[in-house]
């Protein structure tokens, strides 16, 4: 019974790290997104993280009648990205990004984690 009980505690434990990582440690996507900086902020209550939002070219409608521009929120977890971001508001850049499945409260609010700059041109 004993060697029962430890065997179900194992494989729970297993179980539980691989549901841990592949939400939140496992990278599902990467790519590029291009558009201006609309802006980017450092806030959190306990986890100071930057979130940041791109505007893209186009629009879309939610519902009939409507019209609403592309964004893309993001996060960035390195300094050194953070501060070009913000020294550069407005500017149209190339972001490469990294997605996950999950957020972390100490990596951002959203799922999308930007970890470097591709290429960063004045506004139109």
């Amino acid at each position: 019974m004993v060697k029962i009980m430890w065997s179900l505690f194992v494989l729970s434990i297993i179980s539980v790290s691989i549901f841990i990582y592949g939400k939140f440690y496992f990278v599902f996507g990467e790519g590029t997104k291009s558009g201006q900086l609309n802006f980017l902020v450092k806030k959190g209550y306990v986890f100071k993280t930057y979130e940041g939002k791109v505007i893209q070219q186009g629009f879309r409608s939610k519902s009939v009648g409507s019209l609403e521009s592309y964004t893309f929120e993001f996060s960035v977890t390195d300094e050194n990205i953070a501060r070009q971001l913000m020294l550069n508001s407005g500017k149209n850049f190339d972001l490469h990004y990294k997605a996950y499945l999950g957020a972390l409260p100490w990596r951002g609010i959203s799922n999308y984690i930007v970890d470097s700059i591709i290429t960063m041109e004045p506004a139109q």
